[in-house]
């Protein structure tokens, strides 16, 4: 409690920016899952349980900020606003968990498969990170009172994410096409691969929103 109290004194937008710390801890940690498809299952169901942890004190860290946000504070942006940007921060915690969950999943005759969403999955995850840089930065926007250059920079880098996302969704589109002509899959295995398709696509998604939601206050001003 003390700590959220101080990081809200510091500026109003500490708390997210500490959330959103957590949160890339996540994405760290699911990178280090992906980049060792070949390893141990022992190894691996590790690294998925560290994942966990790390989305649980993603969730702590979350409530911790709701349960203590001041009633009394002045936000530069709207209570609801905040809250929601939080949320959808969160979102992506729980989304790096799932997919670490799935990847333990796969068989040893799949990893041909999981090679070709390697790329795709690091064009997803540069959208969370292009979003993160907005967090990063979001303390400039203060400063400058939502608006001039830092606003205009903060629009394009949103603008920039969309492509990212745009990018994403034609690859998902590719790779399912090419999962389709797969026939030979058992029925366990295709559903693998769709849902490991759809869940890292939604990465790249929830990055989106998060970057429109503050493009949109930004609009607002």
């Amino acid at each position: 409690m003390r700590t959220i109290a101080r990081l809200f004194v510091k500026s109003p937008f500490s708390p997210l920016q500490n959330h959103m710390k957590k949160v890339s801890l996540c994405f760290k940690k699911l990178s280090e899952i992906f980049d060792n498809l070949q390893s141990p299952a022992e190894a691996q169901e590790a690294r998925v349980k560290a994942l966990s942890k790390l989305e649980y004190e993603a969730d702590l860290t979350k409530n911790d900020i709701r349960n203590h946000l001041p009633k009394s504070l002045f936000l530069p942006i709207q209570r609801e606003q905040f809250l929601d940007i939080l949320s959808i921060q969160d979102s992506l915690a729980d989304t790096a968990e799932d997919v670490g969950h799935l990847l333990i999943l796969h068989t040893e005759g799949s990893l041909d498969f999981l090679d070709q969403l390697k790329p795709f999955y690091e064009k997803s995850i540069e959208a969370f990170w292009s979003v993160r840089n907005i967090i990063k930065e979001i303390d400039d926007l203060l400063e400058s009172t939502f608006g001039g250059i830092e606003a205009e920079r903060i629009k394009e880098m949103a603008e920039h994410n969309s492509y990212i996302e745009y990018q994403s969704d034609k690859t998902k589109h590719q790779l399912l096409k090419h999962l389709f002509q797969m026939q030979s899959l058992p029925p366990p295995t295709f559903y693998l691969y769709v849902s490991l398709i759809e869940k890292i696509n939604h990465i790249s998604h929830i990055a989106e929103k998060l970057a429109n939601r503050i493009r949109m206050i930004l609009e607002l001003k």
